[in-house]
C-alpha cells in the first residue's frame, strides 16, 4: 500500500498534479475531495457535507444550501507527489466557475453517481473539459447505494460522452454489501472494513476469479484496439503485462482516446487510495502538457513550464476577504518571489506581490516563492481581474483568458434605505470583480440597477452575498430573461446615403447592403472577400469591386453594423443570426471618412432591420425532472403548461427521470411548484441549450421603399 508524505515544496515538476473534481450536483465531488484530504493527511477529521464541516465548502451559503457554489483550491501530498486540487461547483448556474478552473488545470477526476450514471451537468462539464483538452479519469461513486450499477454507469459514459471507458476495477459486493474492489491490472483484491480508514490487500475471491479474468481480458482487448504498443504485445503473447497496460492507459488518458474508470464509495471511504494512485499514474504533470501559448507584440509565443524561464501566470479567481484581496494564480513558467513587481499585461499596470500563499480553501500558508506548475494565491495586486495575465515586466506575454458566458437572467436591485445606494454600488462592483459571469447595468428608461447572471439560483446567491457580506437590505425585482432578435427574411439592395454638411469639412458615405439570415446568406454568398468572421451570430462580407469603397471604409462599415446589433427594432434586444453583405457604395473626395462610413453602416443596418421580417428568440434549457412514478402524470401536465417539449424518460428503481426542453422564463419558481406536486420528493436540474423562437408571430416593420422594392433614404 502507498503511503503519504508530508506536504513539502518541490521543484520537481514531474511530481506535481494540478487537477479538478468535476461532476453533476450531488454526485459526491466535495465528499471525494474531503476523503482525499483526509487520506493524504492534509486533514485529521473527515468533513461531511450534511454536517457543514467540509474544508472546501467553507462559505456560509454553501453550508446552508449543501452544495458547492465557489471553486475552492486545496493542496496535499501522496506518494511523493504534490496534488493541487480544485473542487468545482456542480450546479449549472455556476458553470463559469468550472470554466475558469478548467483553464488552469492539467487533469481532472470526473465523478459519476453509480445509480444515475451520466447526468445533464456531468455531460456539460465533460464538454467543457473537451474544449480545454483536459485529460480525465472517471470515478463511479456511491456504489453502496440501492440500485447502484457500475456496468450501467459505464454504458452511459460510452453512450453520452463517447470516449472509450477502460474499466480497471471490479466491485466486491453490491449496494449495502459493497466492501471493496478487484484491481484488474495486478489481479488483487482491496477490501475495506466497516469504519476502517485503510484497506487490506489479498487474492481475488474465488467467487469473483472467473469474472475478474474475463474483465481483465476485455480491458486488454479494449486497450489493444487503441494503443499500438499494447496491440503488438497482445498479438505476440495473447496478453498484456501490467507494466505495458499501465503505460498504455497513461497514453490513452493524456490523448483523450480513453478514460480510465475506477469505482468506490467516497462517503464510506472506499476506493480513495486506488483513485490517488490513478491520479499519479495516469494524469499529466505540468511537463506533460503542451507549453502555454501567448502573444507578444501580436506574435504568438510558447513558454515552457520551466522555473528558470521568465515568469508568466494567469489569474483565474479573485476573492475579497476581511484580510485583503486574494488573487488566485496558476504559474505557467518561471519563478515569482514575494516582494517582486509583476506586469498586468492587459491593463498595462505594474503591481507588487506582497505575499504568496499556498491555499487550503479558506486557510493559507505563506511561502517565499512559487514556481512553474504551482497554483497559489497572492496578495498585493489591486486591479488584476479573473483572466488577467501577470508576468515579468521584462518579458511580457499575454495569455488567452477563459471565456465567459453571456448572462441570461436579470433582476432589478435597489437599496431599501435611501442613504445606502452608494454602498450598494460598491458592493455590486466587488461582486462583479469576484464573479465575471455577473453583470451590472443601469436601465436607461427606468434608471433601475439591473443585475444579470447565469440563472435564478446564481442571482439569489449573489444578492444574499451582498446582504451577508456588506450588511445591506436589498429589494429585488422579479427575474427577467435575456431575449434576442433574429432575421427570418432580410432585404436586398438597401441604399443608404449619409450626408452631413454644417460648415467646414462635411460627412459623406454611400453604402448598399444585403441583409439575410445567417444560414440563408451562407447558401447565397458566391465569392467575395471576407471582411469579418462569424462571431456571436453575425458575419460581414464585402463584394465591392473597383475600389469604390476603400478597405479602411469597409472595416468602418462593419464596425457600424456591429454597433447596430446592440438593440433591435422589436424591443431593443441584441440582434443575432444574420449576415450583412456590402455590395456597393461611393465616396466623396473631401467629405468621406471612417467616421462617416461607420455612421452610415450603423444607420443603414438599423434601416434594413426595420424593413426585415424579425422574430424574438428566448433562452431555452434542457430540464431533467426526477419524480416518483405516481407523480409522473401531474409533472408532465405542468411541463406542458410551461411550454415544455418532452424528449424522453427513463425509469429507475421506483422513480422516473423526464427530460424536456423548456423556455427559461417558464422555470422561475418551478422548484417550489415541483416540491408541492411531489410532496417534496421531486428534483430537477437544468442546463442551457441555446435560444428558440418565442411564441409570437414574426414581425415585419414598415420601411420607405423605392419603386423597385428596395428600401432607400
Amino acid at each position: 500500500m502507498r503511503t503519504n508524505l508530508p506536504t513539502q515544496h518541490t521543484n520537481d515538476l514531474t511530481a506535481v498534479r494540478n487537477l479538478g473534481i468535476l461532476a453533476h450536483v450531488d454526485a459526491g465531488k466535495t465528499t471525494v475531495t474531503e476523503r482525499i484530504l483526509y487520506r493524504t493527511g492534509a486533514t485529521y477529521k473527515r468533513g461531511e457535507v450534511h454536517d457543514g464541516t467540509t474544508v472546501t465548502d467553507f462559505d456560509s451559503q454553501e453550508r446552508d444550501r449543501g452544495i458547492t457554489i465557489f471553486a475552492a483550491a486545496v493542496s496535499c501530498s501522496w506518494d511523493g507527489h504534490r496534488i493541487n486540487l480544485i473542487d468545482t461547483p456542480g450546479h449549472v448556474d455556476f458553470s463559469d466557475e468550472v470554466e475558469r478552473s478548467l483553464r488552469v488545470l492539467d487533469g481532472a477526476i470526473a465523478v459519476f453517481d453509480a445509480v444515475a450514471g451520466v447526468e445533464p451537468q456531468s455531460e456539460s462539464v465533460w464538454r467543457q473539459a473537451d474544449r480545454h483538452g483536459v485529460p480525465r479519469i472517471a470515478f463511479v461513486n456511491k456504489l453502496d447505494r440501492a440500485g447502484a450499477d457500475l456496468d450501467a454507469a459505464v454504458a452511459s459514459i460510452r453512450e453520452r460522452l463517447h470516449p472509450a471507458p477502460l474499466v480497471v476495477q471490479l466491485p466486491i459486493g453490491a449496494e449495502d454489501g459493497f466492501t471493496g474492489v478487484v484491481d484488474l491490472l495486478r489481479m488483487r483484491a482491496l477490501v475495506w472494513a466497516d469504519g476502517g480508514d485503510t484497506f487490506t490487500e489479498g487474492p481475488v475471491p474465488d467467487a469473483l476469479l472467473a469474472q475478474a479474468r474475463q474483465r481483465r481480458r476485455l480491458l486488454e482487448e479494449a486497450v489493444a484496439e487503441l494503443h499500438p504498443a499494447a496491440l503488438e504485445e497482445f498479438c505476440a503473447e495473447s496478453t498484456i503485462q501490467a507494466q505495458t497496460l499501465t503505460a498504455a492507459l497513461r497514453d490513452l488518458t493524456r490523448t483523450g482516446e480513453g478514460v480510465v474508470v475506477l469505482c468506490g464509495s467516497a462517503y464510506r471511504n472506499r476506493g480513495i487510495e486506488p483513485l490517488l494512485e490513478a491520479v499519479v499514474a495516469y494524469l499529466p504533470s505540468p511537463l506533460d502538457v503542451p507549453a502555454v501559448r501567448g502573444s507578444q507584440d501580436d506574435a504568438e509565443q510558447e513558454r515552457a513550464a520551466d522555473p528558470a524561464a521568465p515568469f508568466a501566470g494567469l489569474v483565474f479567481k479573485v476573492n475579497s476577504t476581511s484580510t485583503g484581496r486574494l488573487t488566485y494564480l496558476r504559474v505557467y513558467s518561471g519563478t515569482i518571489h514575494k516582494g517582486e513587481a509583476v506586469l498586468d499585461v492587459g491593463a498595462r499596470r505594474t503591481e507588487r506581490v506582497a505575499r504568496i500563499l499556498r491555499v487550503q480553501a479558506d486557510r493559507h500558508t505563506e511561502v517565499d516563492r512559487a514556481v512553474a506548475g504551482d497554483i497559489v494565491a497572492v496578495i498585493g495586486p489591486k486591479a488584476a481581474r479573473a483572466g488577467a495575465t501577470l508576468c515579468a515586466p521584462t518579458a511580457p506575454l499575454l495569455l488567452e483568458p477563459p471565456s465567459a458566458a453571456a448572462p441570461v437572467v436579470s433582476v432589478a436591485v435597489e437599496a431599501r434605505r435611501r442613504g445606502e445606494t452608494e454602498r450598494l454600488v460598491s458592493a455590486l462592483a466587488r461582486l462583479i470583480e469576484e464573479d465575471p459571469s455577473l453583470a451590472v447595468r443601469t436601465d436607461p428608461e427606468t434608471g433601475q440597477t439591473v443585475l444579470s447572471g447565469m440563472g435564478e439560483l446564481h442571482l439569489e446567491v449573489a444578492v444574499e452575498k451582498v446582504r451577508r457580506d456588506h450588511g445591506l437590505d436589498v429589494n429585488v425585482g422579479r427575474p427577467k430573461v435575456a431575449y434576442r432578435e433574429t432575421v427570418l427574411r432580410g432585404v436586398s439592395g438597401l441604399v443608404y446615403r449619409h450626408v452631413k454638411q454644417d460648415g467646414g469639412a462635411g460627412q459623406f458615405a454611400h453604402v448598399v447592403l444585403d441583409v439575410a439570415p445567417l444560414e440563408a446568406a451562407a447558401e447565397r454568398q458566391q465569392g467575395g472577400s471576407a471582411e469579418g468572421g462569424s462571431a456571436e451570430g453575425f458575419t460581414f462580407h464585402s463584394t465591392v469591386v473597383g475600389g469604390r469603397v476603400p478597405q479602411e471604409y469597409v472595416r468602418a462599415v462593419e464596425a457600424g453594423c456591429r454597433d447596430a446589433l446592440a438593440d433591435g427594432p422589436l424591443g431593443g434586444h441584441p440582434v443575432t443570426g444574420l449576415r450583412v453583405i456590402l455590395t456597393d457604395g461611393a465616396t466623396h473626395a473631401k467629405d468621406s471618412s471612417e467616421l462617416a462610413f461607420r455612421t452610415a453602416g450603423r444607420l443603414a443596418l438599423r434601416e434594413a432591420l426595420r424593413a426585415s421580417a424579425l422574430a424574438l428568440l428566448e433562452p431555452v434549457v434542457e430540464v431533467t425532472v426526477t419524480v416518483p412514478e405516481d407523480a409522473v402524470g401531474g409533472v408532465l401536465g405542468d411541463l406542458a403548461a410551461r411550454r415544455g417539449r418532452v424528449s424522453g424518460s427513463i425509469a429507475r428503481a421506483g422513480t422516473v427521470a423526464i427530460t424536456a426542453t423548456v423556455p427559461l422564463a417558464e422555470l422561475f419558481g418551478y422548484a417550489t411548484r415541483l416540491r408541492s406536486r411531489t410532496q417534496g420528493r421531486g428534483t430537477f436540474t437544468a442546463r442551457p441549450t441555446g435560444y428558440a423562437p418565442a411564441p409570437a408571430a414574426p414581425v415585419t416593420t414598415a420601411a420607405v421603399t423605392t419603386a423597385n422594392g428596395t428600401a432607400a433614404r
